[in-house]
């Protein structure tokens, strides 16, 4: 796929493409090494502590470490801010304050702008999509490199699924609607609304709620009604949009500190790496069996207004990632060009595939047919 025609076509939600013990098989050696020490770890994350999804499921990720491993390699979690701030997990892991981080990729462009593609590019993946290109079209070996020289080995290990646009104060009817709206996102959905006129601000999940209460911020988005509802968006704002075209299968990451992990016995290498599968696996299915239900809570309970992003608008949004990826391309950071070129290759493969399966079958399914009501 040429790079300039990125948009042109859309992609489909798709299955989760590989099994846990699919990739232990594939992985592990058929006589690894058994170490009888016992290892203390520490787990920091970007979340509020206790906060559905994204929170428990990195708690549960250190539980199934700790049990798997027979109590030899225990992980302690450190929710946003008890450590270290919720934003600097990366570097935490990397210099080895924490042995493990829990966290989204793309918080952390600064050290490459590669990180967004492991997490999500607007109008990129879906969840089944970036699960096989990241296990099964090259993107792990992508991501390796990408974090060597820092000192990290990244795993998936949670996908919230597709998202929410976000919480608006008013409605976005134009294009013009963006100017001077102070919104928090992070990622290049923040470059996208900057260029659009926005004024962009990046906060952890924990500061969103008393800046929106407060006017600090006009709107924000998070994840979707699973989260947003436990931490009460719909007590400050009212219009709730979608699609979410910026995160159409957020992944999120398992960092390891690659000294550390290098230095692991192969059992315990593998039982992290299927670990962390196993976490994505059971946090893409909490979002996807819990959301609908928070859904209708929203709207049903508390008056929340769903509304679609206007067509124009969207377009205009489009145009403008096509920009940035473009820019990307152009750019100096040869890993991230690298990055990109593996990442549309698959895209550019894998949409036959979802257009005629997941896409057709979506729309087969608002059909009228007589044994369920549309919603």
């Amino acid at each position: 796929m040429k790079r300039r025609s990125f948009l042109k076509t859309t992609a489909a939600g798709g299955a989760i493409a590989a099994s846990a013990t699919g990739t232990a098989v594939a992985q592990a050696p058929a006589a690894p090494a058994v170490s009888t020490g016992r290892l203390e770890w520490r787990m920091v994350t970007s979340w509020p502590k206790g906060l559905p999804g994204v929170g428990t499921g990195a708690e549960k990720l250190a539980q199934n470490i700790t049990q798997m491993s027979g109590g030899r390699l225990t992980v302690r979690v450190f929710a946003a801010g008890e450590l270290v701030p919720a934003l600097q997990c990366f570097d935490a892991v990397s210099n080895g304050t924490a042995e493990m981080g829990h966290d989204a990729s793309y918080y952390h462009l600064s050290k490459s702008e590669g990180q967004a593609f492991f997490t999500a590019f607007p109008f990129g993946l879906s969840a089944g999509e970036l699960t096989g290109w990241v296990h099964h079209g090259g993107g792990q070996a992508l991501w390796d490199e990408m974090n060597a020289p820092f000192n990290v080995k990244a795993f998936l290990a949670g996908n919230t699924g597709c998202q929410m646009l976000g919480w608006f104060r008013r409605e976005i009817n134009t294009v013009d609607d963006l100017k001077g709206l102070k919104f928090r996102t992070p990622g290049n959905q923040a470059k996208i609304l900057t260029r659009l006129g926005a004024s962009v601000v990046q906060l952890p999940g924990g500061e969103i709620f008393p800046a929106l209460q407060s006017g600090a911020i006009d709107g924000a988005e998070w994840i979707g009604p699973l989260n947003d509802l436990a931490l009460g968006f719909h007590q400050v704002a009212k219009f709730y949009y979608s699609p979410g075209y910026h995160e159409p299968g957020a992944g999120l990451q398992l960092m390891v500190n690659k000294q550390r992990y290098d230095a692991l016995p192969a059992d315990l290498k593998a039982i992290v790496a299927v670990a962390a599968q196993a976490a994505h696996d059971d946090m893409y299915a909490e979002y996807t069996a819990k959301s609908g239900a928070a859904l209708q809570t929203l709207v049903q309970q508390h008056g929340v207004q769903l509304r679609t992003l206007p067509r124009d608008v969207l377009v205009a949004c489009g145009q403008q990632a096509n920009n940035i990826l473009v820019e990307l391309m152009d750019g100096r950071d040869e890993v991230t060009k690298k990055i990109i070129s593996g990442y549309l290759a698959y895209r550019n493969a894998v949409i036959p595939w979802t257009r005629v399966a997941e896409q057709a079958y979506f729309t087969s399914r608002l059909l009228p047919f007589p044994h369920g009501r549309r919603a």
